[in-house]
């Protein structure tokens, strides 16, 4: 299997540069037992959800992780922090005119001192060397870190729309975008129609955004991403599969949590790292069904996707969307998937 499997052509105009103004106001493309993909709008899952089913989110809060400064030579830098690693310590990817040595002397946003303490593969270990706590440094000087791909930024509209509305465990650099679509009042109304809801935290790292650079999927390593699944939702979701309901997962960060968690077909409380890699050929247990946005051709999002829809029917579902002019990627449309029942 090779990451060519995964291609598809999706014009540029189709790539969302920036939210809806209203967050529950997209479209959604329903996947399940219809011969056909479906063209719905997102607050149809108001009709799509049953009482009893249990929404699985991910509250992982984005940090403002994209930082600007100088070295102390006087050279521009820009820090895509990876993961805070402690009270004052960093991991980042860094990009300069030439690569910072260790012991490299940073000035970050207005005035901030910070020190490089050495590298560890394609990242930096970066110390801030100030007494204020790290998450006010990075509210104060730190940009919301959009994927490459949204070249109309507006710092303002990003540090909210980039967030989801159940945020509330700081460490992702990049945001759960399936979740971008709910807002209070849907919430609200799935809540009053009986639908349940849990939650895991998974910090979605930068890796989320770097391309495979092997042809053969099957040698493809993941990027490391801590994760919390917590008994509490473990029991909620071994009673919701008991009463004959449906677990659902909003977004492929869920996925990779729950899978991760689970022993034996069974998810299991799990704090830690996980460098799971789902693909055509892995059989998911932990959902039955997927809220999820439109993902990069060739990514391993995509890849994930096809895992739990089959391959050959999530790319024909994703060619209708492009025929039908949906939004792509973290701002765009999102789907609504149930497996079929051969997968």
């Amino acid at each position: 299997m090779k990451k060519s499997d995964f291609r598809f052509e999706l014009p540029t105009e189709l790539i969302a540069q920036s939210p809806l103004p209203e967050r529950s106001a997209s479209r959604l493309l329903v996947l399940d037992t219809a011969a056909h993909p479906v063209d719905r709008q997102f607050r149809d899952l108001l009709t799509l959800l049953q009482p009893g089913d249990l929404l699985v989110f991910n509250d992982t809060r984005v940090i403002p992780a994209r930082l600007f400064g100088r070295k102390s030579s006087g050279g521009e830098v820009e820090v895509l922090i990876e993961r805070v690693l402690g009270s004052h310590e960093v991991r980042a990817q860094m990009r300069a005119s030439k690569t910072p040595k260790e012991g490299t002397r940073l000035e970050l946003g207005d005035g901030v001192p910070a020190t490089v303490l050495g590298r560890e593969g394609e990242f930096f270990r970066i110390r801030f060397d100030t007494p204020e706590p790290l998450q006010s440094v990075l509210h104060r000087i730190g940009q919301m870190p959009l994927p490459p791909y949204i070249k109309d930024v507006d710092h303002q509209r990003d540090t909210t729309r980039y967030q989801t509305v159940f945020a509330r465990e700081p460490g992702a650099v990049a945001a759960p975008t399936a979740g971008l679509h709910f807002d209070a009042p849907l919430l609200d109304e799935l809540s009053a129609c009986g639908v349940q809801f849990g939650h895991v935290t998974l910090h979605v790292g930068a890796g989320t955004f770097q391309p495979m650079r092997v042809d053969s999927v099957h040698e493809h390593t993941m990027h490391s991403e801590w994760l919390n699944v917590g008994a509490l939702l473990c029991e909620q979701m071994r009673a919701t599969r008991a009463a004959g309901h449906r677990v659902i997962a909003v977004g492929t960060t869920v996925v990779r949590a729950l899978e991760s968690a689970s022993r034996d077909g069974v998810v299991q409380p799990f704090a830690g790292e996980t460098q799971i890699f789902i693909f055509p050929g892995y059989r998911i247990r932990s959902v039955d069904a997927l809220i999820t946005n439109f993902h990069l051709p060739e990514s391993t999002l995509l890849m994930l996707v096809s895992a739990f829809a089959g391959r050959e029917r999530v790319l024909a579902a994703y060619a209708h969307a492009v025929a039908q002019r949906y939004r792509f990627f973290s701002y765009g449309d999102a789907m609504f998937i149930v497996p079929a029942k051969d997968s």
